[in-house]
């Protein structure tokens, strides 16, 4: 049965990275695409107000996304352990705890978020000239949580047994319908940005639907029988023991963003457009070290199942090394020719705000291979079955990250608002390195010894 996916545990890492890693990139930029078309469509054919609209809750959309994504690959850690071990029981057991899980806290995320937006969009200083459109889409959004979830749940479960091109495959057709659907509700029905929101939440549900029909179809060792929902409460537990933090984790980053946007908000709609054009940008760049998280979580998991530690040390070199060739590259690109993709987002002002997206993308450019270890190692160690210790390494993120926006805020510096991402990669960098360190040299010695069952 495990032929039928992806083994994990034998070959050689470097290209088993890169070819896991490649599509994950591939989809997570097609998945960046949501919120793109939204940008792009929204700023060019309804205004620059209407673009800080929707980027003023962009944070907002990552403390959701960021929950969800960090919560599912947390639950599916023990998924890709049984399948690494070969346990099949095991595993089908582990995918119905992950879907009852999710399904819960899904429909609580949705009353939370619905509930509270209002007061947390006044929290966050949004502008009175954008609050009523940003509310409306961030509403929208909300109560499509367990769309998202569906998709994130089964592409987690399948790339837990290794498969991580038919998620992809799924992602590009759903972000191709978000952009038809963004142009019909937005130029067809001039339905502002209102429109943008249920394009994406229309997209999103039917990415995961296509992948829940796929795996009726063409998964057969994730076809459930009736003893396979008897869940061991000590499945629950341990997926609980990893997912929570995981996606605590997430969502301490995103507090920290929060409060960088509440530090942007104070220096007007003008800037904020500026900052949500150069944040796009950055994350169609930026999403290839997401995919070596996700890949460094699946081979970790998977060969910390089969009890290979000389594998993981492998692995984990191979992908730094992956990591670093690939944020020289990604800095002198974004540095240089970057700024140009501000034509996509924007249609007024250009020259104006054009010169603020350079200032952000310098700022970052020169902190990529923090960011790269950060991913790499935050998501490697989880995959191992940690889960409290890459969540401190979430809290060193929130500290950097809110002092330099506090103090930017203060100052009322654009510049300083910039420069809060890259502290808290080097904060979170610099940690995560001395947890990787500590558990390799120490921890797994005492559980396998030097080499484990190599």
């Amino acid at each position: 049965m495990k032929s039928m996916q992806n083994d994990m545990t034998v070959g050689n890492p470097m290209k088993i990275i890169l070819s896991f890693t490649l599509p994950i990139f591939i989809g997570n930029v097609f998945q960046q695409f949501y919120n793109m078309a939204d940008a792009v469509i929204v700023g060019k054919f309804v205004g620059n107000k209407a673009l800080a609209a929707v980027g003023s809750t962009g944070t907002i959309m990552f403390l959701i996304y960021g929950f969800v994504v960090g919560m599912t690959a947390g639950f599916t850690v023990l998924t890709a352990q049984k399948f690494g071990a070969g346990d099949m029981k095991s595993m089908r057991k582990t995918v119905v705890g992950v879907g009852v899980l999710s399904f819960i806290v899904g429909a609580l995320l949705t009353v939370l978020f619905m509930v509270f937006m209002k007061p947390l969009l006044t929290l966050m200083n949004t502008p009175s000239d954008i609050f009523a459109d940003a509310y409306a889409y961030i509403m929208i959004v909300s109560g499509g949580i367990l769309a998202q979830m569906l998709y994130n749940l089964l592409s987690s479960i399948l790339r837990a047994l290794g498969n991580s091109k038919l998620p992809l495959y799924f992602l590009i057709i759903s972000a191709l319908l978000n952009i038809v659907l963004d142009l019909v509700f937005i130029m067809g029905f001039h339905m502002g940005a209102k429109g943008a929101a249920v394009a994406t939440v229309i997209a999103q549900g039917t990415s995961g639907v296509l992948c829940l029909f796929y795996i009726i179809a063409k998964v057969p060792v994730l076809h459930l029988k009736r003893e396979d929902f008897y869940v061991e409460s000590d499945i629950y537990k341990t997926q609980l023991r990893i997912g929570i933090p995981m996606a605590l984790q997430y969502s301490i980053t995103a507090i920290g963003t929060m409060m960088v946007q509440s530090s942007l908000n104070i220096l007007g709609s003008t800037l904020v457009a500026a900052y949500t054009a150069a944040g796009k940008i950055e994350q169609v760049v930026t999403q290839a070290y997401v995919a070596m998280g996700t890949t460094m979580a699946t081979y970790g998991a998977q060969n910390m199942g089969a009890g290979s530690v000389k594998r993981i040390r492998e692995g984990f070199r191979a992908c730094t090394i992956i990591g670093a060739v690939y944020s020289v590259a990604a800095a002198a690109f974004i540095m240089t020719v970057g700024k140009y993709m501000t034509y996509l987002f924007v249609s007024e002002d250009v020259n104006v705000i054009m010169s603020s997206v350079e200032v952000y993308l310098k700022c970052i450019g020169v902190f990529f291979i923090p960011l790269a270890i950060v991913n790499i190692y935050r998501n490697g160690i989880q995959g191992l079955g940690y889960g409290l210790l890459p969540m401190l390494a979430g809290v060193a993120e929130l500290i950097g990250r809110g002092v330099v926006a506090v103090i930017a805020g203060e100052m009322r510096s654009y510049t300083g608002v910039c420069l809060a991402g890259p502290a808290a990669w080097s904060l979170a960098a610099a940690l995560l390195i001395v947890m990787y360190f500590f558990i390799m040299n120490v921890h797994m010695k005492k559980m396998f010894g030097t080499n484990g069952k190599d």
